[in-house]
């Protein structure tokens, strides 16, 4: 039984590859923070911890850790906002960089098939050319026999 070999695979590079491997660990995690705070996941979840937060300070019979009106529940959405904006923005930001790295690539893919066409488009009418050439040396032939 003879084993066959396999033929490595020829993949290409995409223009998302290469910005995927050239984001530093930071970029990673800011883009991981985003995409987690942008979901409805997080948003759920929060909303029951902030429930349970207000429900424990409110009905609490011995400690009652951030009394109402929650200054210390306001403080660490405070602190989390302050944080959260500049990251999301980082995120955004290389989705910009993306965005431009993709409308590049497509660019460049349009130039490239324009210029295959316009290669094409040359073929084709020197082909025509050599046809219509035939046709004219057939006709004169055809027209010098029935001269004879």
């Amino acid at each position: 039984m003879a084993s066959r070999k396999k033929e490595p695979k020829t993949q290409s590079v995409t223009w998302h590859d290469n910005h995927v491997e050239n984001l530093t660990f930071g970029q990673k995690i800011a883009d991981s923070v985003a995409q987690g705070m942008g979901s409805w996941s997080f948003i759920i979840i929060q909303s029951i911890i902030v429930g349970i937060w207000m429900l424990l300070n409110v009905i609490g019979f011995i400690n009652h850790w951030d009394p109402y009106p929650f200054i210390l529940l306001n403080l660490l959405f405070s602190t989390q906002a302050a944080y959260a904006a500049p990251i999301i923005m980082m995120a955004q930001n290389r989705q910009n960089e993306r965005d431009r790295a993709q409308a590049m690539a497509d660019f460049q893919t349009n130039l490239d098939a324009k210029k295959e066409i316009e290669e094409l488009q040359v073929q084709l009418t020197q082909i025509e050319l050599e046809k219509l050439d035939k046709i004219i040396l057939m006709l004169e032939k055809l027209n010098l026999q029935g001269k004879d």
